[in-house]
């Protein structure tokens, strides 16, 4: 398994890494329906077995569900893997969610997560969401503390913009970014990833297969098979008029998967990691055999040819969702 540095720190990540999203089941806005426990666990110790050595979480995940199936999947096995978990979001009981940076909230949610994930300290603590965008500062100090104290290895962020991140910088060093990037979503090659790379920020994307979507196991019933709290039901990717046109798109990928003996999942992975700004990306998983094929990406360098094409198809897809819009 190919690992890069994280940053500044002294971490090196696999490039892949496991998401323990969907492991925090249904019941909320953003859930992703059933999960079932056991299958979670054995994800996570196949996880481990490939080579992965970090796992992505947050309490915002299920109530703090996926939180601690990780902690009791890690029993034994707390020295093989980095934990990376955040904090800010709280779901209420209607399942919506609600953001809270306040100093005293932030400093229970470090306690609540060390303790569902029975470990003494966490290797990258991240502030989830910058909301309120004004309470950005308050929560960013309280980890800085923690980060003193020993209950913290290094401090990130997730879904920030650049000033803000420079709003924190002046407080304490950024470790890492966590943004959304896929080939659906290309938002932080413009400024982000070149703002990160010069002060020498890691990059963890997550989304990199769109929930799915680039996997080429998403079709329209699926979709609507999906149970009605599956946040995906409501994706705007999921949904007309993007599906039509995103769907073409992974039958127009999957040429290029198999002359180079690749699934698409594996594709939409090389793809986020030919950027050399990125550290690793987050790979949703909620069965053993899908970690098994995931690990496949790393080390794959997509050759010339094979970028110069999939840009090609991404440009036309621009074009048909703009025409779409007039």
């Amino acid at each position: 398994m190919e690992t890069r540095q994280l940053g500044f720190t002294d971490l090196h990540f696999s490039t892949i890494g496991l998401g323990a999203w969907a492991m925090g089941g249904g019941g909320y806005v953003f859930g992703w329906g059933p999960q079932d426990d056991a299958e979670s666990i054995a994800t996570i110790h196949r996880a481990l077995d490939e080579g992965i050595n970090w796992i992505d979480t947050a309490p915002g995940y299920g109530r703090g569900h996926s939180e601690e199936v990780v902690g009791k999947a890690l029993v034994g096995r707390r020295h093989q893997v980095y934990i990376a978990t955040k904090c800010g979001i709280h779901v209420l009981p209607n399942g919506e969610l609600t953001f809270r940076l306040k100093r005293d909230s932030v400093r229970q949610e470090i306690e609540d997560s060390l303790r569902r994930l029975r470990t003494d300290v966490i290797d990258l603590y991240q502030i989830h969401w910058p909301r309120p965008d004004e309470d950005i500062e308050e929560a960013w100090g309280v980890i800085a503390d923690a980060i003193r104290a020993g209950k913290i290895r290094y401090g990130g962020v997730s879904n920030f913009n650049i000033s803000q991140m420079q709003r924190l910088q002046a407080i304490h060093p950024i470790a890492s970014l966590q943004p959304p990037y896929s080939m659906l979503n290309r938002d932080i090659e413009s400024e982000i990833l070149s703002y990160c790379a010069t002060h020498k920020i890691g990059v963890i994307v997550y989304s990199p297969m769109e929930r799915g979507l680039l996997t080429g196991k998403i079709t329209r019933e699926r979709i609507q098979a999906m149970p009605e709290d599956d946040h995906r039901k409501r994706y705007a990717p999921f949904q007309e008029p993007q599906l039509s046109v995103n769907l073409r798109l992974v039958e127009q990928l999957r040429p290029i998967a198999e002359r180079n003996g690749k699934t698409l999942a594996q594709l939409a992975l090389a793809w986020v990691l030919r950027r050399p700004e990125v550290t690793g990306a987050i790979a949703g998983a909620r069965r053993p055999e899908q970690v098994s094929e995931l690990v496949g990406a790393s080390g794959w360098k997509l050759s010339t040819a094979d970028l110069e094409e999939i840009e090609t198809l991404l440009t036309q897809r621009q074009k048909a969702l703009a025409e779409m819009a007039r």
